[in-house]
Parts: C-alpha cells; structure tokens; sequence
C-alpha cells in the first residue's frame, strides 16, 4: 500500500529549527546555476514528480530552459525536510505546517511556488462505540504528536467547544497506530491514510471528524529556496511546467491516464486500485488558475494563523516569544508576522505563468 509519510517527531522538529538563517543565502549570494536537486518522499499528491521523471517530462521542461533538474527521493519525509532546510536540496514536497515549523523557523527564507494539493478526507479522527465528536472529551487520543494529526485534533476540539486541554494525547508513530487503535484499551486515534483506511475497518470505529471539514488547510506544496529561486527563475518556470503536465496527464481517465496512475502507484509501492482510493481524498490543484485563487485567497492567510498559532503553542518556534516570530508573505503584499524578517512566501507567480500559458 501506498505510504503517507507526512510526519514529524518532536526531535526532528527541534533538529530543524535549531538550524540558524546562516544555512540560507540571500539573493546576492546565491549564483547562477545550471543544475538543481528537488526532494520528494512518498505521498499520494507528490508522485506526480517521480513519475514526471521517469516519463522524460522532467528532461523535456528543463532542456527548454537549459538546466538540469534531478528529482530525488528521500525515503524519510523528515529526512527530505531537513536536508532542504541544511541546504543539501535545492526544493522539497512539504506540508504547509511543516515549512513553516522546519525551514522557516530555522530562518531559511524559503517560497512556497506550487500549491499542489489538500487533504480532502485522507487525515480522520476516529471513535470507537461513538459517533459523536464530543464523546472525544476526557479521552486519551493515539496520534503523531506535533504532526498535521496534532493540528487536525486541535481544529476538531474547537469546532465542538472544546480544547487540547479537555483530551490527553498519546504520542504514537505512524508505524504504531493501526496496532495500539485495535487494542481494547484504545477507543480514540487521529490518523492518516493508507493507516486511517484500515482502522476504519475495526469493529465500532467511527469517523467523527475529518480533513474534509476543514478543506484547504492541510496543504502540500512543493517549496524551493528563495535565494536560489531569485538568481535562477527558470527553475520555478520548469517546475510549474513540469506539475501542471503531468498532474493534467494524472486526471485523464483515458487509458493514457490510468497508465500513469498506475506507474505512479507502481512507483510509490502500492496497487493501482489503492492509489486511486487515496486520490479520492486528495484535492488536487491540476488548473493553475484554480491554484492561483487558492494562494491569493485570504482563507489561506487564516490558515496560516491558525497553523502558526498553533505551532507556537506547541513550542515549534523554539526560542520565541510570540507567534508573530516567523514572517510570512502572501500574493498581493499581506505579510503575518515579523515583516522585516519574512521566512516563508506564497509565490503564486509561476502558478500564474502556467495559467496564462506564459511558460
């Protein structure tokens, strides 16, 4: 099956922000280059990438540019995060919480140029014996601590009046979860799919809550060094053109489309049939200009305040003393936070060049 390894242990987390803005050059540091290293780790909306590669598409984008671009796996998803955030990648897959708390944090300017995808239904909690989220009061919940499950929990307490102070968490891996939620003495979990997919099955669980519920806020995004970007533009015109082909490809339902579906799932370890379940779950921004709206819309500054504030709580932005620490800059020149010193930026100006068929 395939394996959704958006995850991030507290000890990676401090890893990453530890990291000081020394490992990230400014704009008249960074040089011209002809070659470029991207990071990608397994998940249902990133294996547009490796397939892009495998198919030629990667080669075809970046010969038009006149640069070299190799996609790269990394099997550890942390891993990939932290070794873009070193310096060893030029761009990574991440979520958007996750680009916040790792890189940005740790002061490397980093912008977020293709909104790719959403959780649409493949991040659930689940109960077991009830069916209504309130039940969830009083409870030890089993979760990735400090992961988008952490955050999905938070969302969920609020919408129904409560707080993360009314459940205890149980830390428990991504490896773990299926196993502790089919123990008798375990009755709530937060979980990602392919794992959410199989607990659902276990006799009594019931879904009370949902990424659905939430549309638009656990994103994966395709991040890529600022400085770098700034000195060598073509690279974010080859990426853009990259997704946008490929991800266009992936949605056929022609027999042209199943077959990358299927090399994807082939790529990511899984079966044709499951990787096409967990694309039912994954919002994919396959039109520009849907994904253009997506990075320019103001929900997108009220999801970043709630993921930063949130990760604040949490103690992710080590050494700070408030949430407005971390700058971020969205399309249209709103920032949140720190704007002299800006982090993390929603760069939708590739995205568009797609859109108006300009790349």
């Amino acid at each position: 099956m395939i394996v959704s390894i958006r995850r991030i242990s507290k000890a990676a987390l401090m890893a990453g922000v530890l990291l000081t803005a020394a490992c990230s050059q400014t704009s008249s540091d960074a040089p011209k280059r002809q070659e470029f290293n991207i990071g990608w780790s397994i998940y249902a909306g990133w294996m547009p990438w490796p397939y892009a590669q495998q198919a030629g598409i990667v080669k075809k984008w970046a010969d038009k540019y006149h640069i070299k671009i190799n996609i790269v796996q990394v099997n550890d998803y942390v891993e990939s995060v932290n070794q873009y955030t070193a310096g060893k990648l030029d761009g990574v897959t991440v979520a958007n919480m996750d680009a916040l708390t790792i890189p940005a944090a740790g002061g490397k300017d980093t912008s977020a140029i293709i909104v790719g995808d959403y959780s649409n239904g493949n991040d659930g909690i689940l109960l077991k014996g009830a069916s209504d989220l309130k039940a969830i009061k009083g409870k030890q919940i089993n979760l990735v601590e400090l992961s988008v499950s952490h955050y999905l929990l938070a969302r969920a307490l609020n919408s129904a009046g409560l707080a993360l102070n009314d459940v205890k968490t149980v830390n428990t891996s991504d490896a773990d979860i299926v196993g502790a939620f089919a123990s008798p003495d375990v009755t709530a979990a937060v979980a990602w799919n392919p794992q959410l997919s199989v607990m659902k099955e276990q006799p009594g669980a019931k879904e009370v809550f949902s990424s659905a519920d939430i549309p638009g806020e656990i994103l994966d995004l395709l991040a890529v060094d600022t400085a770098t970007l700034k000195a060598n533009p073509n690279l974010g015109r080859a990426l853009a053109g990259i997704w946008y082909e490929t991800v266009a490809l992936m949605k056929r339902q022609d027999a042209e489309g199943k077959a990358a579906r299927a090399a994807m799932a082939k790529l990511a370890g899984s079966t044709p049939e499951a990787f096409d379940s967990q694309l039912t779950t994954t919002f994919l921004y396959s039109d520009p200009k849907a994904a253009v709206a997506a990075a320019s819309s103001p929900a997108l500054v009220t999801t970043m305040t709630r993921v930063r504030d949130f990760s604040f709580s949490k103690g992710l932005f080590k050494g700070a003393t408030s949430a407005d620490a971390v700058g971020m800059a969205f399309p249209g020149g709103k920032t949140l936070g720190d704007a002299q010193h800006v982090t993390l930026r929603f760069d939708e100006s590739f995205m568009k060049m797609a859109a108006d068929g300009k790349l």
